[in-house]
């Protein structure tokens, strides 16, 4: 991605080097950290609640305590670097919410190390990267974005973009109110049924974060040759056929709540070519056709 010049945003809580809490206990037997890190990731705008659902149990009662950290020259460059673009993804859907005729409010970014507390409970950094709605906050830990190159092979600055991109998209669809009506839904549905709204939300925030790029790209020229396909190689290794086949050598449908290769890739570049908000709807169009 060519970022010279860029702006950095201001809206950063870094806690990197405190222990927050004693996070999730995340279950399941995956195998590799990476792979739990992946699935847990794209799980939902409050991955936290479909955790517990399905494999842990949330530790509370832990304290903070301040330790000191100094970060690799590597994690302060991803952190400069994920600066830049969540300050990107703030210039983009401030115009974008303007058009609307409404005021785009950007998600806090809180970088921490290991473990932390949000304002949906304690969580790991094995959950990997996450959109708490109830304080309004995306939470990464920087050694997910190094280890998602180093064990699945998906690497390069505009998929690691795309993964800041995607979550702040589940912070637009918490301001469009488009969580809260999902989250209903789910509430009183079977889990098979509430799997596929999931899917849904998940394929949107795809949308979103491609159309991020497109306007991200309209406005300063930051897509290079290359990064395009970087990004939707990192959709096609995070569809639950990809990441459930790695952890265990086949693919069970029914238990899918984020997307397959296919989906994943086919929504982000929908929202890379498209730009525009008509073309998010992933809730009207039949379950099969996604």
């Amino acid at each position: 991605m060519r970022l010279d010049g860029r702006r950095q945003s201001s809206n950063i809580d870094d806690r990197r080097g405190r222990s927050g809490g004693r996070g999730l206990a995340v279950g399941g037997g995956i195998g590799a950290v990476i792979v739990a890190a992946l699935i847990a990731w794209i799980s939902g705008g409050n991955p936290l609640d479909v955790v517990m659902q399905n494999a842990g149990t949330l530790m509370g009662g832990g304290s903070t305590t301040e330790q000191a950290y100094t970060p690799t020259a590597e994690e302060q460059e991803l952190a400069e670097f994920t600066s830049t673009i969540l300050a990107g993804t703030e210039d983009v859907w401030a115009e974008q919410f303007r058009k609307m005729g409404r005021t785009y409010e950007p998600p806090k970014l809180v970088l921490f190390t290991g473990s932390v507390q949000s304002g949906c409970g304690g969580a790991s950094s094995s959950m990997g990267p996450f959109y708490c709605s109830a304080d309004q906050c995306v939470y990464i830990d920087l050694s997910f974005l190094r280890d998602m190159r180093q064990t699945i092979g998906a690497g390069g600055d505009f998929a690691y973009a795309y993964v800041v991109a995607h979550e702040v998209g589940h912070a637009v669809q918490d301001q469009l109110g488009i969580l809260d009506s999902a989250h209903e839904q789910m509430s009183r549905l079977s889990e098979a049924e509430a799997n596929k709204i999931s899917v849904r939300l998940e394929l949107q925030a795809d949308y979103l974060a491609g159309m991020w790029a497109h306007h991200d790209n309209r406005m300063f020229g930051s897509i290079e040759p290359g990064d395009v396909d970087e990004a939707l190689d990192a959709a096609l290794k995070i569809g639950d056929d990809y990441l459930q086949k790695k952890a265990q050598g086949y693919a069970v449908p029914e238990s899918f709540n984020h997307g397959t290769s296919a989906q994943r890739s086919r929504w982000l570049r929908k929202g890379i070519e498209n730009g525009t908000l008509d073309g998010a709807d992933t809730f009207s169009p039949s379950y099969s056709s996604l």
